[in-house]
């Protein structure tokens, strides 16, 4: 019988190639890290692992295949019997931009704190793209997210239809004397880049330059600063007070769905549908 812990501690070995990095991912020292190899070699019969150097055998290659989908599967069904057992006390885990948090689930938040004291709440700061891996990883019980399309094995709730505009002084007068400008926007590893690049041929700029930041919080601070234009989300500007900076709506950019993402077929527990009440109702 295949014990869980040599497979997950096979698995961590596999993804980190070296003995030294497994354990102390692992918590675990050393030798115990090659005990469990050895174990699970003794136990399947073959040889998994070639040390000098570093790499998997076939077999092994085989295994991790099926290690993955196994320790995936059990921390489903784990999130599922919480879910079941309905405790009032516990953790739900949220994966959501700091922005979209920000917006949508402040006063939700306080609300849940209010009702079920007992609740913890772990608000994991991501990317829509990040938060569909980690909900569909079991990683986080909801995932706030925009521009999800319906796809296996994830479930997508729309909560509403995001605008863009273009945050920056003088864009207008730019695009109207063709001088360059510069557009302030997240860099290519996000949805939202993405996004906005399929849509900015719609604006007809004859000569831009882009200056790539990490947020959008860093969008906003750099145009208000007067060093370009941003394209943002509309809501984006909700959570700012005191912002002086000229905000031109972009009708010519498609709108984008903004929602909430559960692997299909999850089951979600009182809480947590308490929860999405909330955060719809403070749309």
């Amino acid at each position: 019988m295949l014990d869980i812990h040599w497979l997950k501690t096979f698995v961590i070995l596999a993804e980190h190639k070296h003995f030294g990095k497994a354990a102390n991912a692992l918590h675990m020292t050393q030798p115990n890290v090659s005990l469990h190899l050895k174990q699970l070699e003794q136990t399947t019969g073959v040889k998994l692992i070639d040390r000098s150097p570093f790499h998997l055998t076939q077999a092994g290659e085989r295994l991790l295949e099926s290690s993955q989908k196994t320790l995936q599967e059990l921390q489903v069904c784990q999130a599922d019997l919480n879910a079941l057992n309905d405790l009032n006390k516990g953790t739900i885990t949220i994966a959501a931009s700091d922005i979209i948090s920000r917006m949508l689930l402040i006063n939700a938040f306080k609300l849940f704190k209010n009702a079920y004291p007992g609740m913890d709440i772990v608000l994991l700061n991501t990317t829509s793209s990040q938060a569909s891996e980690r909900v569909k990883n079991a990683e986080a019980d909801l995932g706030f997210v925009i521009s999800q399309k319906q796809t296996q094995p994830l479930h997508f709730v729309e909560l509403q239809q995001v605008k863009w505009v273009a945050f920056g002084n003088d864009f207008e007068r730019y695009i109207n004397e063709q001088r360059e400008l510069t557009l302030i926007l997240l860099g290519h590893d996000t949805r939202t880049r993405d996004l906005i690049d399929e849509a900015l041929p719609k604006l007809n700029l004859s000569n831009y330059r882009v200056m790539e930041v990490g947020s959008v919080d860093a969008q906003i601070d750099w145009a208000e600063a007067g060093f370009g234009v941003a394209i943002v989300p509309e809501f984006a500007l909700s959570t700012k007070r005191n912002v002086n900076t000229t905000v031109t709506p972009l009708p010519a950019f498609p709108t984008t769905n903004l929602g909430y993402i559960v692997r299909q077929n999850q089951i979600l527990s009182k809480a947590t549908k308490q929860l999405l009440e909330w955060v719809g109702f403070d749309r």
